[in-house]
């Protein structure tokens, strides 16, 4: 009998394993090579209408595509009115007669198309086949002479009333703007830096150094010389190359941040001495014959930082400076705003850098290192004056935006987050608040224009919609007094605005991740003028493609609302059972979560065609777009922070659908994602089976200071003596390498001067040291992004979850054939 129950046992029990193995997906690395970057291109086209207003007018033209080619339109919304800029079919016979490549209306390709000045013409470029030899200006500039020839790129005129196309020479194409040069207000002096000094020349000059940059009669003048590297006036360059061509950089014309006075007679620039500061090094193995090494000037959190920010004013006729006293805090940045573009800031075609303010005053912001301490200041051009305007203090870090200055400077419209949410707030220039703007539980953001005859501010703004999700944004406009609040686009998507120079229009650009995007454009009391565009996705969808699913979820504290998307493989099958993969990255200037449709599916929608279900959701501690608690909640606690929010959305989606299968969960990500990821396998080992970390900053102590001082905070300390120090102490993902349990990837580009590969070399050392099993892969040659290396990196990581979560994968074939079908298909 004993025997009999036994074997009934087994045979339930292989039973159920049988019925456990028939719901489980297998990898379907075909249906993810289907959505590469490269096939995407051919599936989805223009997303959004991406104005050009003509010569600073109301008046825009823009480009689109579609599955039957691109076309150029021209909109003038005064009249509301839209048409083809020329027929497609005219335009490419007239090209290609005077090309000699031939185009059709489908297939046209033309670059850098404007408006002459009378808005008569458009010039634009097309690119031919034919081989020409470049300029003596571009030979000039070859490093070696043997690459004289070029292809020959045609500049034409095309006249919008008789419709003729005629060929320009090469005279009269307009010169492009020198990298290094900022010009005075009457366009006479071009300034530069070199050697670490500031320098000047006049305009004869610069038109000698456009045609040739080495030209010996060049006459240049000298103002600074006191300039040196790490103590420059300009020109420092942010990682120099050894091997004896560092003399070279040096001698180039560099650019320096100079911002003007209306009227010309002074500008000022900061200075920063960072001599002391201690470098950086990476090691390019495959750059020349013989591996190259890098060094930069690197802060990181904690440590000793004896340099200050200095403000400099320097009077444009006798080229005599002064320094600004602005010293407040220890270590603090100063920021020099500068007026937006317009009408005015263009001489021609030259543009002009003016300083916020007038012709003597211009305002700043000061900020404390730890970032509780914002000072919005007026400085006093000619005596050298500086006046605390408005005072920001917190116990956690400010945020700070440049003021919009209104009633020709006598007021300003300041944004601030002192009641725990995004707002605007009115202030005379003297920093006495006259009203707040704008208020509620909501965030407001970017002022993008006021309009001076009704007192009123346009803005952009989320959360404050019911039953939206609270990071769709929309625009608004409000009375100056706070009154007359307007939703001026409604609807329940994400809207992206762009707004005329005038500001009496806008073009909205709106989508979901489940919707198609589609453009509209509206006047700037919110009438709806003309719909633009729909964006063309019928190739997509015919490839298979489906939208993924928006969701909402509680966090840990069964109180706060996360919003997240949700990705199925686009031949997903409700009977079987998937891994659930959580792309994460933990902010917390940004989540990873997208709100509108995109183009890049690379991370998130393909690797869901493996196998998965993908899914990414805000955390705690996340997005700034929400209340200032949201933010900051992981203000002291930044390793961990975010993963009881993680953890929990993988539960209550498994709770709900039957599909996701909670006993194997994978997580992945890159950069804060990458450390994040890691994190998430050392503090809940026994929930997250499989990660996949790509640049992951392991160890905060010795990433940037900016972004690890800000968001965990730096403790400020003053003795009795007044003199100030700062200490860093912060929780490492090496700290807890012997935590693992589950399989772990780790890769890193090897000259990655943003995170240091030095992260993910402790990351693996500590694992090593505990006797951990663990892969690493290194990609030479790359920086941050990976590079040309991306596409390999997504391969390696659907090998990586499809062996450990799905029981199989590829990894046992040598050649990456889906890489090689696409490299192909190029050919």
């Amino acid at each position: 009998m004993r025997q009999t129950i036994f074997l009934l046992f087994i045979l339930l029990a292989i039973q159920v394993q049988a019925q456990e193995k028939s719901t489980l997906v297998k990898p379907n690395y075909q249906q993810a090579s289907k959505f590469s970057p490269d096939k995407l291109k051919t599936m989805i086209f223009s997303t959004d209408v991406n104005p050009n207003w003509i010569n600073f007018s109301d008046r825009f033209w823009y480009e689109y595509s579609t599955s039957n080619g691109k076309k150029w339109y021209l909109v003038d919304p005064a009249t509301k009115s839209k048409r083809e800029l020329f027929d497609n079919a005219d335009m490419a016979a007239k090209v290609t007669r005077i090309v000699k490549n031939p185009f059709d209306a489908q297939n046209l390709s033309l670059q850098n198309l404007k408006f002459t000045d009378d808005e008569k013409k458009i010039r634009f470029q097309v690119l031919s086949t034919k081989d020409t030899v470049k300029s003596k200006e571009e030979i000039a500039k070859l490093k070696t002479k043997s690459d004289t020839i070029k292809k020959k790129l045609f500049y034409l005129e095309y006249d919008l009333a008789t419709r003729n196309l005629i060929e320009l020479s090469d005279s009269t194409k307009e010169k492009s703007r020198a990298p290094w040069a900022n010009f005075s207000p009457d366009t006479m002096k071009v300034y530069f830096a070199k050697d670490y000094n500031l320098y000047w020349m006049d305009k004869e000059n610069y038109e000698k150094a456009l045609k040739d940059d080495k030209d010996s009669t060049i006459i240049e003048h000298q103002i600074t010389k006191d300039g040196v590297q790490g103590y420059a006036w300009g020109g420092d360059e942010y990682s120099i190359t050894t091997g004896g061509k560092e003399d070279e950089e040096k001698s180039k014309r560099k650019s320096v941040w100079l911002s003007w006075s209306p009227d010309g007679k002074y500008f000022s620039l900061s200075r920063k001495d960072n001599r002391t500061l201690s470098p950086l090094w990476v090691i390019n193995n495959v750059a020349d014959k013989r591996p190259t090494l890098e060094t930069y000037k690197y802060l990181m959190p904690g440590e000793v930082d004896s340099t200050e920010a200095e403000l400099h004013i320097f009077d444009a006729q006798s080229l005599t400076s002064k320094q600004v006293n602005v010293a407040a805090f220890k270590n603090q940045t100063i920021s020099l705003w500068t007026k937006d573009a317009d009408k005015s800031s263009y001489k021609g075609k030259i543009y002009i850098n003016y300083w916020l303010g007038n012709n003597t005053e211009f305002y700043v912001a000061r900020s404390s290192r730890d970032l509780k301490r914002i000072d919005i200041l007026s400085v006093n051009a000619v005596s050298g004056e500086v006046k605390t305007l408005i005072e920001e203090r917190s116990n956690v870090y400010l945020d700070v935006r440049k003021p919009t200055l209104i009633q020709n400077g006598n007021q300003l419209i300041h944004w601030s987050q002192r009641d725990g949410w995004g707002h605007f707030y009115l202030y005379s220039n003297n920093g006495q608040l006259i009203n707040q703007i704008t208020s509620g539980s909501y965030n407001a953001v970017d002022a993008t224009h006021f309009d001076e005859a009704t007192k009123t501010l346009y803005f952009k703004a989320n959360g404050r919609e019911i039953n939206e999700d609270p990071y769709y944004e929309h625009f608004y406009s409000v009375n100056a007094n706070g009154s007359g609040l307007k939703l001026l686009n409604p609807g329940d998507f994400d809207h992206q605005i762009s707004t005329s120079t005038s500001g009496k229009f806008f073009i909205d650009n709106f989508s979901r991740v489940n919707t198609t995007p589609a453009t509209n454009l509206y006047a700037a009391n919110g009438a709806l003028l003309l719909k633009l565009e729909e964006a063309d996705l019928s190739q997509l969808f015919a490839a298979g493609y489906k939208f993924p699913e928006p969701f909402k979820v509680k966090a840990a504290d069964g109180i706060t609302d996360l919003y997240g998307v949700m990705y199925k493989p686009y031949d997903f099958d409700s009977t079987k059972t998937y891994p659930i993969l959580e792309y994460v990255y933990p902010g917390p200037q940004t989540e990873a979560v997208n709100k509108s449709f995109g183009r890049s599916m690379d991370r998130i929608d393909r690797i869901a065609q493996v196998g998965f279900i993908v899914v990414t959701v805000g955390n705690r501690g996340g997005h700034p777009a929400r209340s200032k608690w949201y933010h900051t909640y992981g203000y002291g606690n930044l390793r961990d922070y975010g993963l009881e929010d993680k953890k929990v959305t993988a539960e209550q989606l498994a709770n709900k659908y039957d599909f996701i299968d909670i006993d194997r969960v994978g997580i992945f990500g890159h950069s804060g994602g990458g450390f994040m990821s890691t994190a998430a396998m050392l503090v809940y080992p026994d929930f997250f089976k499989v990660a996949v970390s790509s640049a992951g900053n392991h160890q905060n102590d010795i990433y940037n200071r900016w972004w690890s001082e800000r968001h965990h905070g730096v403790a400020e300390k003053v003795s009795v003596k007044g003199d100030t120090t700062f200490s860093y102490q912060i929780e490492k993902n090496t700290e807890l390498a012997k935590n693992l349990k589950g399989k772990l990837l780790l890769a890193t580009g090897d000259i990655d001067n943003n995170v240091h590969p030095a992260n993910t070399i402790r990351m693996a050392d500590a694992l090593i040291k505990a006797n951990k099993r663990f892969e690493f892969l290194l990609l030479p040659g790359q920086r941050h992004g990976f590079g040309n290396m991306t596409e390999y990196f997504f391969w390696k990581m659907t090998d990586y979850f499809s062996e450990h979560l799905l029981g199989e994968s590829k990894s046992d074939d040598v050649d990456i054939l889906e890489m090689n079908r696409d490299k192909a298909l190029k050919r």
